[in-house]
Formats: structure tokens, C-alpha cells, sequence
């Protein structure tokens, strides 16, 4: 890709940048939220158009108008944002388009054993027969993957793909991308997480405000200097301190035999001021509680708010009640694409800003939301733009001001860094540290198990829907909580 420009409405996205991938290597693109990595690739997979600039494939100028064309050019893409049909099964969705035929007619037969073929190749453990929308955002990540597996690809994109995979899965991944590799396959890896780079690329190239900064072999480049070309500045990428919690601290929430589709008989505490971080493998329930407990989902059992119980469960209950919940699927989940920052910032809320007959005080809403804007660092051109045209780890920051904005007693957070750059996770933790003084009580489903122990003063571990293992900070360690959450402790 050479000299390759784009701009949306208000926003730079691309200014001259140029990369290369050779054949049977990984070229891991890094670069903050909204530094033009996504962009990139989707002008290379087809799915936008670029201003200016060329694409090469093989040494001969390609012409990519749609993904068809990147696709005929044997460019695959695995998108950070799925692009599943939900109602579709797994084996519908990963031959989308491509579909095995007998004649005039799908054939369904061979469309099944071509499926199971292939997962069994390069060891994907997934369910065939299930919609997909009834899947794990995991389990979800891992269709994608096959279905891009599925077309034969020389360029494979890959965007944040562990973002929501577990460990054993990650390791799986890996196994694959070698096996492309083995294969002649050129793949591009983005990802935000450092220490999978001297894992699995063998260069590495910034991008920071749109333009390519800095290219060098893996080993050439120290991950303080990848932080620091990326934000242009030093980076402590380290977790930080964690208020301590008195031991008279009061119980801020209280769950008791809750019960709901995927959660058995869960109860746990959280003290005021507590992050109390829920670990396990993808699937094993840690969704479906935070869910439960918000409403979202119907459940049984009881939750309590500084002692009192919370009646009818549904989200608007929950919302009341001080609890406020970042869901795992951003786009789908937590924010309205074709609106605003301001109208999604003021969605959960609007009753603040009703005056008389209904009428919203829109002045009101700009001021709460450019607040909001300036105390999470958003990058947005202004609170009138689309939510749908900012990265996505600027979404997710607009997902936490809706939430703020209500200055909740419980904060539930399912997944919060996903798919965000180094410096906005740091942003997130130091965040949640301030929330915990101000006596929030946060409870957090990571996948990113240095996250969990870093962030998390009691570790609770989730296996089939109930929590199997309790640990204190102290007593948290990467071999326990991996062993808990897989039944070796049992």
C-alpha cells in the first residue's frame, strides 16, 4: 500500500501512508485509537473507497473497488466488529456468499462437511449447529476466523482477533497464523496488546494521527519505544495503585442465589470503593452474570443496593437503582450508531434534562456531554458528530460517559478494554481508581488475565455458571486463577 489518503467528514484519517507485507510474514500494525489502523485496512479488503494512493499485490497495481475484488485478489479480512448474520448458523456464516452447490441448488451436505473439515484442521473448537447470535462473543471471534480461513487467502487482515478469545484460545491462534505462514500467507496483525508481538510478527509498523511512523523487525523494537512512538510521548503501561479498602467499608452490593440462563446459584459481595474482577474461560458464565444483574437478562434470586432490594429487575430498575453497566458488544449493546456523542452521552439519562411538558434542555445536554468529553479524553471534532464514524476505542469511551453521567453506586464492567490502545486502557484504570475512592463498587469481566490480577482487589472464578474459586489479591496468581477457572483445582 503506498501514499494512501482518507478523510470523513471533520476527520483526517489517513494522510500518505505506506506499508508492505512479504509473503509467510507478520507485519503487526499498532497505533492508538483512531490512528488510522482499521481504516487502512478496510480500504485494503474493499470495504472503502481510498482518496488517494495505490494498492500492489505481487509487485502488479490492484484495482479494489468492493470486497469482491479483495477477495478475487485472495485478500481475507477478520474484522474487529463482526460481521455475522445472527440468525444464521456457524456453518451459514462462514460460506456466506461462497456457498457449496449441486447443481442449481446450496448443498447443504457438503457445506456442513467442508466445515467441520476445516475447524478440525486448524483445531477450532466450535458449536455448527447453534445461531450465532446465541454464542459467546468468544465463541463468535472463532466463526470469524474460520470463515476467513474458509476463502483461500495469499493477505490475510487480521484486527484485534484474541481481543475476546481466552487464553488456550489465543495459543490456538497463534498455532494457525504459523500454519499460514508455513503456507506462503502474508498477514497483517493489529492488535493493542503489546506482549503478543514478539510472539507472532516479525516487523512491526506505527501509525499515530494517521501517518506511518516507525517500521522495524519485532526484535529491533522495544515495546517502550512502540508506546512512545505511538502516543508520541513515554508510557507507563503498568497497572496503577489500587485504593485500599477499610474493612468497615459498607456493602454497597450483595447478590444471593441468583440464578439465570447460564448462571447458577451465584453470590458475592462488593464493599464500597472494591473492584471485585471476574475471571474464566470465554463461556463460562461471567457475561451472563453482570447481565443478570443489571437487568438485561431475566433472573431469580436476590440483589440488594446498600441494603435494598432491587424489585422487577429490568434495566430501567437497575438504573435507578445507581447501577450502571458497560456491556461486552459496544455496537450492538451499548450505543445507538446513527446518533450523536451527545445523544448516546445523554440516552440513559434523559429525564435529567426534562423541563416542563418534556421538552429536553438541550443546552443542558451540551454541557453535561462536553464535560464528559473533556474528562475522558474523547476524541471526537464535537459532540454533534456520529458515533459510527469514530474508532472504536473512542466509542467505548462514549459508552463510559453515558454511564458516568449518572454517577452510579455500582459500575459493571464486561469486557472494558477490549479492543483499546495502550493508552486508553491506562485512561480506564486510572478512571476506575478514581471511582473506587469516590466509593463506587466496580465489579469487572476481563479476559486479559494480567488485567484481572492488576486491576482487581478480590478475584472471583467463573466456571459453568457459578463462581468455583474465590481469591484475595494476595492470594491471586496466573497458575491459580488458570486452574480454577479450568477444573484443574478441583
Amino acid at each position: 500500500m503506498r501514499s494512501i489518503g482518507k478523510s470523513f467528514p471533520g476527520v483526517r484519517a489517513l494522510a500518505d501512508v505506506s506499508i508492505s507485507v512479504r509473503s509467510g510474514e507478520v507485519l503487526a500494525l499498532v497505533g492508538e485509537n483512531g490512528a488510522g489502523k482499521s481504516t487502512l485496512m478496510k480500504i485494503l479488503s474493499g470495504a472503502q473507497p481510498a482518496d488517494t494512493g495505490e494498492i500492489f499485490i505481487d509487485g502488479e497495481r490492484a484495482h479494489i473497488s468492493s470486497p469482491r475484488d479483495a477477495e478475487r485478489l485472495g485478500i481475507g479480512m477478520i474484522y474487529q466488529e463482526f460481521t455475522l448474520v445472527p440468525q444464521f448458523d456457524a456453518v451459514a456464516n462462514i460460506f456466506l456468499g461462497k456457498e457449496p452447490q449441486r447443481g442449481p441448488f446450496l448443498d447443504d451436505a457438503d457445506a456442513r462437511k467442508r466445515a467441520a473439515a476445516l475447524v478440525a484442521e486448524f483445531g477450532i473448537d466450535l458449536p455448527l449447529d447453534r445461531p450465532v447470535g446465541e454464542l459467546s462473543v468468544g465463541i463468535q471471534q472463532l466463526v470469524e476466523i474460520a470463515k476467513a480461513l474458509a476463502k483461500n487467502v495469499r493477505v490475510l487482515v487480521m484486527d484485534e482477533p484474541t481481543a475476546a478469545l481466552s487464553e488456550r484460545e489465543i495459543d490456538r491462534l497463534f498455532e494457525i497464523v504459523a500454519t499460514l505462514k508455513g503456507k506462503g500467507v502474508g498477514i497483517v496483525y493489529i492488535s493493542h496488546r503489546m506482549e503478543e508481538l514478539a510472539r507472532v510478527a516479525d516487523r512491526v509498523t506505527v501509525l499515530r494521527d494517521g501517518a506511518s511512523i516507525d517500521t522495524r523487525t519485532v526484535a529491533a523494537f522495544p515495546i517502550d519505544e512502540i508506546l512512545q512512538a505511538m502516543v508520541g510521548r513515554p508510557v507507563d503501561a503498568r497497572f496503577p495503585e489500587l485504593p485500599v479498602v477499610a474493612p468497615e467499608a459498607p456493602v454497597r452490593l450483595a447478590v444471593a442465589g441468583l440464578n439465570a440462563a447460564g448462571v447458577r446459584e451465584v453470590s458475592f459481595e462488593v464493599r464500597a470503593g472494591e473492584i471485585v474482577g471476574l475471571g474464566g474461560l470465554v463461556g463460562a458464565g461471567r457475561s451472563e452474570i453482570v447481565r443478570a444483574i443489571a437487568g438485561a437478562d431475566r433472573a431469580t434470586g436476590a440483589v440488594t443496593i446498600d441494603g435494598t432490594p432491587l424489585r422487577a429487575r429490568t434495566p430501567a430498575d437497575a438504573i435507578a437503582a445507581g447501577i450502571a453497566f458497560v456491556t461486552e458488544d459496544r455496537k450492538a449493546q451499548g450505543l445507538v450508531l446513527g446518533m450523536s456523542v451527545l445523544a448516546n452521552t445523554t440516552l440513559a439519562h434523559l429525564e435529567r434534562f426534562a423541563r416542563i411538558l418534556g421538552w429536553l434542555d438541550v443546552s443542558a445536554e451540551e454541557r453535561a456531554t462536553e464535560e464528559m468529553i473533556e474528562r475522558l479524553r474523547i476524541r471526537t471534532p464535537n459532540a454533534a458528530q456520529l458515533v459510527a464514524n469514530l474508532s472504536g476505542g473512542t466509542q467505548q469511551k462514549v459508552v463510559l460517559a453515558k454511564w458516568l453521567l449518572g454517577e452510579p453506586r455500582v459500575l459493571l464492567l464486561d469486557e472494558p478494554t477490549r479492543g483499546i490502545d495502550v493508552a486508553a486502557k491506562a485512561e480506564i484504570y486510572e478512571l476506575m481508581v478514581g471511582l473506587a475512592r469516590q466509593g463506587v463498587a466496580i465489579v469487572m469481566v476481563s479476559s486479559e488475565l494480567p488485567e484481572l490480577l492488576g486491576m482487581s482487589h478480590r478475584i472471583c472464578v467463573v466456571r459453568q455458571g457459578g463462581i468455583v474459586a474465590e481469591f484475595t489479591r494476595a492470594q491471586a496468581t496466573p497458575t491459580n486463577v488458570i486452574a480454577a477457572a479450568s477444573g484443574a483445582a478441583a
